[in-house]
C-alpha cells in the first residue's frame, strides 16, 4: 500500500526543452532553439498542469522548478503565468522556493523572472575561465558570468551558481584557484560537478576518436576531496554529494524532495515525475519530443506518455539511492515502513571500510563513501 506522505514534499518541475546552443557534455532532453515558435509548447505545458492536478487530488506544492534546456530562454510573463495556474490548481504554500534554472547570456532577464515570482537563480556559469567555457561549448564567457552574478545580486532570496571540474588536464591547484574565486564572490549556493562522459552526448563521441582523454579516477577523487575541505572551510558544508549551501535556509527545497523520495509533477517534453495515490506509487515520463508531446496533451489531456507502477522493493531501492545522497543520510524507517530491511552485514562492512556512519537510525556516507554512492546504494538495498 502506498499513500501520500506530505512530509516528504510536493513539487512541480516544468521542462523548457529549448537551448541557444547544445552543449557537448549535455545528454538532457533538449534541442536547439532556433526560430521557434514557442507559444503551442507553453499552452500544452499549462494543460499538461491541469492533468496532473486531476491526478494528484488537493495539495499544496512547496516547490516549483523551471529546467532545461534553458528556461531563462522563457518570458517572464510566460513564468508568471505557470506560476499563477500551479498557485490556482495547487496553491502555494507560503514562501514556497521558486527555482528557474539560467544562462548568463540571459542577465537582461533576471528582473522581470524576479516580478514574475522567482525567488530562486541557479546559474550556469559552468566555469570562470575562458579556455574551459569554450571547451564546454558554452555561449558565454567569464566576464559575462561575473556581470551576471553581479546582475543576480539583490533580486532573488538565493542565487546558486553551477561549476563543472576534473576537465581534461586539470589539477588541483587549477580547481582549487577556480573554487576560491567563486567563493569569494560570496554566492548563497554552489552546485558543483565533476564531469561525466554521458553516453549520448557529443563529448563521448570525441573520446571515443580519442579527441582528448577525459580526466582519470583518481586525479578526480582528488579534486573532490579538494571540493570539500575549500568549501567547508568557507561555510558552505557539503548537504548532498554535489551540492553545498551558505546556510540551510538555501538548500535546494525542490532538490530536497527528490532525495526525500517525495512526489512531483513533471510537465514538458521528457519531464519526469513521481506520484504516490490510491495505494499506488508511480515513475511517469512525458512524451520525449516537443512534437509528440503537444499531440500527446491535445489527444489525452496531459503529457504522460509512461508510467511504472513501483513495488515496495522498487521504492525501497530508489529511497536508497535518493536518500544516501544528502549529508544527514537515510532513515533506517524509510525502509522498514515499506516492510523491507536494508543489507546489515555489508552496512557493517562498509562502516569497518570508514565508508558509511549509522549514528540515531540513520546511516550517512563518509566523504569517502560519497565518492562510490551508487555502488554502496546498491550493495545495501534489500
Amino acid at each position: 500500500m502506498s499513500a501520500f506522505q506530505p512530509a516528504r514534499g510536493f513539487g512541480v518541475y516544468v521542462h523548457w526543452p529549448y537551448c541557444a546552443r547544445v552543449c557537448p557534455y549535455c545528454d538532457f532532453n533538449v534541442y536547439a532553439a532556433k526560430a521557434r515558435d514557442t507559444a503551442p509548447l507553453f499552452d500544452a505545458i499549462l494543460r499538461d498542469l491541469d492533468g496532473w492536478r486531476a491526478r494528484t487530488g488537493e495539495r499544496t506544492a512547496d516547490a516549483v522548478f523551471f529546467g532545461g534546456g534553458t528556461p531563462s530562454l522563457m518570458t517572464g510573463d510566460q513564468v508568471g503565468r505557470v506560476l499563477a495556474r500551479v498557485d490556482a490548481l495547487w496553491g502555494l504554500k507560503p514562501g514556497a522556493e521558486v527555482t528557474l534554472e539560467a544562462n548568463p547570456d540571459d542577465a537582461a532577464r533576471f528582473a522581470d523572472f524576479a516580478a514574475a515570482g522567482v525567488n530562486r537563480l541557479s546559474l550556469g556559469v559552468q566555469s570562470l575561465q575562458d579556455a574551459p567555457l569554450k571547451f564546454l561549448g558554452r555561449t558565454h564567457s567569464a566576464a559575462d558570468a561575473l556581470g551576471a552574478i553581479e546582475a543576480a545580486r539583490g533580486k532573488f532570496r538565493s542565487v546558486s551558481i553551477d561549476l563543472i571540474y576534473a576537465l581534461p588536464g586539470q589539477s588541483v591547484g587549477d580547481w582549487r584557484c577556480e573554487l576560491e574565486q567563486a567563493l569569494a564572490l560570496g554566492p548563497d549556493h554552489l552546485s558543483l560537478y565533476e564531469l561525466s562522459i554521458e553516453p549520448g552526448a557529443a563529448f563521448a563521441k570525441a573520446v571515443q576518436r580519442e579527441d582528448w582523454n577525459p580526466l582519470d579516477e583518481e586525479n578526480a577523487a582528488d579534486l573532490y576531496e579538494a571540493t570539500h575541505e575549500l568549501t567547508a572551510r568557507a561555510g558552505y558544508p557539503a548537504y548532498e554529494i554535489s551540492n553545498h549551501a551558505r546556510g540551510a535556509s538555501h538548500e535546494s527545497a525542490h532538490n530536497r524532495i527528490y532525495w526525500a523520495s517525495g512526489d512531483w509533477a513533471g510537465v514538458g517534453p521528457g519531464a519526469h515525475g513521481r506520484l504516490t495515490a490510491h495505494d499506488r506509487r508511480i515513475a511517469a515520463v512525458a512524451a520525449e519530443r516537443p512534437g509528440d508531446y503537444l499531440k500527446q496533451v491535445a489527444a489525452s489531456g496531459i503529457g504522460l506518455a509512461s508510467e511504472e507502477s513501483l513495488d515496495p522493493l522498487a521504492q525501497a531501492r530508489e529511497r536508497v539511492s535518493m536518500g544516501l545522497r544528502v549529508a544527514e543520510g537515510l532513515a533506517i524507517s524509510d525502509i522498514e515502513e515499506l516492510g523491507l530491511a536494508l543489507d546489515l552485514k555489508r552496512i557493517a562492512d562498509f562502516a569497518e571500510l570508514g565508508l558509511l556512519e549509522q549514528r540515531n537510525g540513520r546511516i550517512a556516507l563518509t566523504l569517502k563513501g560519497r565518492l562510490a554512492a551508487d555502488r554502496i546504494a546498491a550493495d545495501i538495498s534489500p
